[in-house]
Parts: structure tokens; sequence; C-alpha cells
């Protein structure tokens, strides 16, 4: 079982924050730093000192870290033009020394594109559909021939389809909820299909969905790998979990039920559980990115019993 570290930039983080938790996430053996692409805080918090864009902020660790994986949950495909980012990502990745990771979503919080000016499309999924193959087919395309693309919503011709990733394929991770586009298009595009805080049963149940997309397009199911993301709350002991619960706004009882919180034991637990389901990889979200006492015991508690 892979461990990652997932953050929440938006509600409110300098860069210097997330190196400093990135550096704890390869420090203390973790597979990957992952983060969100928003704009915009969520819920209560004020975000401040404000957003930080997601792929600047990754092509800075990539030159600040050496062995973790970095990439996204979920870039949104509202924010950028699929021809610039794919210039965008496979740049990091040459940064990076080629461990880039893509999470490509459909966009969804109207409020941060009215808050900054980005247009809010009534049909993104076809759009996402689009920026997938665009994306891809510019990667994939040999150097020396060129990319064309002819689509409802972007039009490309004749590109030279540079640079290259360091990587001779950059994965793909789609996620999300949705019972049929969601599993036909991870089917087409992904190599990692991520299930968002969702229960076992849940998840279960959409892995299921994925297995049989991917076969009925003639790959082999188990060819994609599993994920789950969900918040993490740790304590060595029940006070500690509710001091950390406390912290991040959140009541015990409900991140047990929704999420990975307890002592690490019960913690291991539920991760096994998910286990059982399908689930090969875990994106803990963590929300106090200021406690790197919890990655430690994480690390030391949780992740050691799994690896």
């Amino acid at each position: 079982m892979d461990l990652r570290i997932f953050t929440e930039p938006q509600q409110g983080a300098t860069y210097d924050t997330l190196l400093a938790v990135a550096k704890a996430t390869e420090d203390l053996g973790f597979d990957a730093f992952f983060r969100s692409d928003h704009y915009l805080s969520m819920g209560s918090g004020d975000g401040l000192p404000g957003p930080t864009d997601a792929w600047i902020t990754l092509a800075g660790l990539a030159r600040e870290t050496k062995r973790i994986r970095l990439g996204t949950l979920m870039t949104a495909a509202t924010f950028r033009l699929p021809g610039v980012l794919a210039i965008q990502v496979a740049q990091v990745d040459q940064m990076s020394g080629g461990r880039v990771e893509l999470g490509l979503g459909a966009g969804w919080f109207e409020q941060e594109h009215t808050a900054y000016g980005i247009p809010f499309p009534k049909e993104k999924f076809a759009r996402l559909e689009e920026q997938l193959a665009i994306v891809t087919g510019l990667w994939e395309t040999k150097p020396g021939d060129t990319f064309d693309f002819h689509g409802t919503h972007y039009d490309l011709t004749g590109s030279p389809a540079l640079p290259k990733p360091a990587q001779a394929k950059i994965p793909v991770l789609i996620g999300g909820h949705g019972a049929s586009r969601t599993p036909k298009l991870t089917a087409r595009f992904a190599d990692e299909f991520n299930m968002p805080f969702a229960s076992i049963e849940d998840s279960e149940r959409q892995f299921g969905r994925v297995r049989a997309a991917a076969e009925a397009v003639g790959r082999k199911a188990d060819d994609l790998t599993y994920s789950n993301a969900l918040v993490v709350c740790v304590g060595k002991d029940d006070q500690e979990v509710a001091r950390r619960a406390a912290v991040i706004g959140r009541e015990v009882g409900e991140l047990k039920e929704n999420g990975l919180a307890g002592t690490p034991s019960e913690v291991v637990d539920k991760i096994g559980r998910y286990a059982e389901i399908g689930a090969q990889r875990i994106y803990l979200q963590v929300l106090d990115l200021a406690d790197l006492d919890h990655l430690e015991l994480i690390s030391a508690q949780v992740r050691t019993q799994l690896s």
C-alpha cells in the first residue's frame, strides 16, 4: 500500500509551508506529495495569505526534492488550455527528473472562476475529454512529427508537440463518483483511478465499474492502479486525535466515519479494509500543514505497518 501526502493549499499556505511539507514527505518515506488545484478557500477559512498555483509550486518542488513523486488531485481543465498544460507538465517532469503525475479533472468550483475572471463553461465534461486526448496525444507524438486535433472545443493544427517529458509516459489520473462517463474516460486515458472521499462500499462499487469499463475497451483491469483520497487525523491516543480534529474544525466521530482517524492501529485497520476491496494507494489529505509531527507519527506507526 502506497501512502501519499495530499494537501489543500487554497485553505491557507505559502510556498515555504508547502516546501516544508514536501521535504518532510520525502524524509519520512512517503511515496509522493500531491496538491489540489484551487484559487479560492472553501468553508469558513480565510485562505490567507492567498492561493498558490499548482504547477508553479510543483516546478519549485521539482528542484528541491529528489525522490518523491509530484502531482495534482486534480488539475482543473477549466484553468488552462490543453496545449499550454501539456508544455507545463512536461517541463516540470523534466525539472524533476521524471517524477511527475497528472491528475486532470473537469473543474467544478464556480465561485473561484468568478473571483479570478476564469470562464466557467456549462459543458465541462466534453472539454475534459478533449483535453485528455490533446495532452496525451501531444506527449505521444514522435519527435519530428506533428499533432493535429479538431474537436468541438479545441483545434490544433501542425503542433510540433514539444517539449517531451522526461518519462516515457507521464501517469495520468482520473477520479470521481460518476457511474458512467467517468469510468469510460478512465478506461480510455488513465493509468490510475482515484476515488475521492468515499466509503469502502462506494469505492468497491466504483472500482468495479472502472474495471468493467477497462475490459470493455480491451484493457486489462489490473493494468490500472486503484486509489482513494481520504482525510487523515491520527493521534497516539484519543486526546491527541481530538486535539488534531479540533484544529481542522472537524468532529472525531465524523472523521472516523468518513476518513482515516483515530489511533495508528485504528487507521491501519481501516486502510486494510480499503485494501481488501482493491485500493492499492491512499492519498492522505492533510489539512493542518503546520503539524509536521502528525506526518512523523503517521510514518512511524502507520506507514511502517503497511510497507
